[in-house]
């Protein structure tokens, strides 16, 4: 599978200290794999988004097709407050 990230997401994701950015791109990895692996689940009040957990952060990604778009990389605490309803990327 073919992983997007949203303009936020790789904001996010460039602004994080070195350890963190390189566990998050290592969850990526399971992410694409075929089922998909990681501590995966629903995201909570929406219908097509997931949420990954990576150690402190959360990462909220929709799957399409062939195609994942992480719409998301936030802290523990931030990451359900956000709705991504209509964040595709």
């Amino acid at each position: 599978m073919q992983i997007k990230l949203h303009h936020n997401a790789q904001k996010y994701l460039d602004r994080l200290p070195a350890t963190a950015r390189n566990r998050i791109q290592a969850a990526f990895d399971g992410l694409s794999e075929n089922p998909p692996k990681g501590d995966i689940r629903p995201y909570i009040g929406t219908e097509n988004a997931w949420r990954l957990k990576v150690k402190d952060f959360r990462v909220i990604y929709i799957r399409d097709m062939d195609v994942i778009v992480v719409t998301y990389i936030e802290p523990r605490g931030q990451a359900y407050t956000r709705k991504t309803r209509n964040k595709r990327g």
